[in-house]
């Protein structure tokens, strides 16, 4: 460590966009419009699903649950960086760093969790259908839903007071439009292998098991499904599992493609590409998924902007 020159760091400066100074208007314009599609879309899957009395179903209870999850994770990361590219300023302080960051991994760690759940849904729902009020009564699915949400928060703030705990370089420049994992340990100092290990292991086992229980579910419903003697049966059956097959692919391959990298193979340009299609382009296109490919929704919807 001799010869390493180490600051006291106060703030960070995120460089979000400012390799793009004649764009930052438009740029402005667009996460401006894509937010308030968020708040808007998500906002209104939320309100039919706690309003029209044909969606009091588990699968729309965890549908709501999973619109708020997604306002929650805009909210973390798209608020910021719309204020930075306003006033050109990326300036962020240490304590506001961290605490984006660790609210930005435990909205990570939730969604992945709750997208299991969902999945175990359906799996219930098409596998066990005569059991499915049964077995998903109401606080089993609201334990499903806490359990999500608090599953992950021990180990992240670990892992967030871990990364901060290191010592910095005198470069304070995250090159990303927030404070994510890998630009921060791009700016500290020192061996960084025990912080990139334990950011593998919680991906594992907070992003790869939700991965490999959905993978299960969906193997068992579609082998269900295929035993299925009716063709309209099967159609119906594959219908209610494709929005949430959809939602996941998109969710699940950014976000593993991001943090199952290594910091000396870590691409700036590639993790801000990446970071705002898991962070932004899931939220965004949830409500239009589950509305085009859902007959209830559609109505559902239809009902409140006629009212």
């Amino acid at each position: 460590m001799e010869g390493t020159n180490f600051t006291v760091v106060v703030e960070f400066i995120l460089l979000g966009f400012s390799d793009l100074p004649n764009l930052q208007g438009f740029l402005f314009g667009i996460f401006l419009v894509i937010y308030l599609s968020i708040l808007l879309g998500n906002g209104l899957i939320i309100i039919i699903t706690k309003t029209d009395p044909s969606l009091q179903t588990p699968m729309y209870y965890f549908l709501g649950n999973f619109s708020f999850l997604e306002i929650c994770y805009a909210s973390v990361t798209v608020p910021r960086m719309l204020t930075d590219l306003w006033t050109h300023n990326g300036n962020i302080s240490l304590w506001a760093c961290a605490v984006q960051l660790c609210l930005f991994l435990i909205l990570g760690v939730t969604e992945c969790f709750l997208l299991a759940v969902m999945a175990y849904d359906r799996y219930v729902a098409i596998c066990k259908p005569l059991y499915y009020f049964l077995i998903m009564r109401h606080h089993v699915c609201m334990g499903l839903v806490v359990g999500s949400w608090i599953l992950g928060i021990p180990v992240v703030i670990g892992l967030t007071y871990q990364i901060f705990s290191m010592p910095f370089c005198e470069s304070m420049k995250l090159n990303n439009v927030f404070c994510d994992i890998y630009p921060v340990l791009e700016v500290t100092c020192g061996d960084t292998s025990m912080n990139e290990l334990s950011v593998y292991a919680d991906v594992v086992l907070f992003g790869m098991i939700p991965f490999i229980l959905i993978l299960n579910s969906y193997i068992r419903i579609i082998t269900t499904i295929m035993k299925m003697p009716s063709a309209t049966g099967r159609s119906k059956a594959f219908s209610t599992c494709s929005s949430h097959l959809t939602v996941v692919s998109l969710f699940f391959v950014t976000a593993i493609l991001t943090h199952l990298r290594t910091k000396t193979s870590h691409s700036a340009a590639t993790e801000r590409v990446l970071s705002l299609l898991y962070t932004t382009m899931t939220p965004l296109v949830n409500p239009i998924i589950y509305s085009l490919r859902n007959k209830d929704v559609i109505v559902a919807l239809r009902k409140v902007l006629l009212k």
